[in-house]
């Protein structure tokens, strides 16, 4: 008997999307453990999991009535995503993904791709983006220089830049982090603000 396919599970859980070209839209979240990059501010502990087979995941999934699933992480493209998917969606779920775009993914995969790059020079030099096509880039600015994504910004439909929330500074630090991300939403057309809905909402 063939084993089944399982994955490392952080949680999932049901919310709204709280940021990006779906903010309000009621989600169910599957968060993988484990990740390719260590950035600073990351603001998830994706370092303890439990390993779920499909049916487990399904089982979870199906206590809610919503049809849209995000796979997020840690970095959900670190895994052999193609069965959960294909099961997902032969029970009439649609996809997307939230990836920093270091590893490419496979055609038909998913149905809607984010990719938040943290390849900057000084962060992660060595991480070049490979997923350099989709739905959705969204930037989580820290001060970088935005001609950075001149390039990689062509191969997407929207684009959102975020100020990064650093929970170690105070309300005036990240309160001028928001204010320079307004500014530069504002001074370059075609580039839209998100923020971090529910966080602010005190939910998931």
């Amino acid at each position: 008997m063939a084993i089944e396919k399982s994955y490392p599970i952080v949680e999932i859980f049901h919310s709204v999307q709280g940021e990006g070209y779906h903010t309000g839209t009621p989600s169910i979240f599957i968060r993988f453990g484990g990740c390719n990059l260590s950035c600073t501010w990351c603001d998830t502990d994706f370092s303890v999991w439990d390993k779920m087979t499909i049916s487990q995941i399904m089982d979870e999934v199906g206590k809610y009535s919503t049809k849209r699933i995000i796979y997020t992480g840690g970095e959900p493209a670190m895994q052999k995503l193609r069965p959960l998917s294909d099961k997902l969606h032969s029970k009439g779920y649609n996809i997307a993904i939230e990836t920093n775009g270091t590893i490419e993914l496979e055609e038909g995969l998913v149905d809607w791709i984010c990719v938040s790059p943290k390849n900057m020079a000084s962060v992660h030099p060595e991480f070049p983006i490979k997923q350099t096509k989709g739905h959705e880039l969204k930037v989580v600015y820290t001060g970088q220089d935005l001609s950075l994504y001149d390039d990689l910004k062509k191969g997407f439909e929207h684009l959102y830049l975020q100020p990064c929330y650093n929970e170690e500074l105070d309300a005036g630090a990240n309160g001028q982090t928001f204010h320079n991300t307004f500014d530069l939403v504002m001074q370059n057309p075609g580039w839209n603000l998100s923020l971090q809905t529910h966080k602010w909402m005190g939910v998931e």
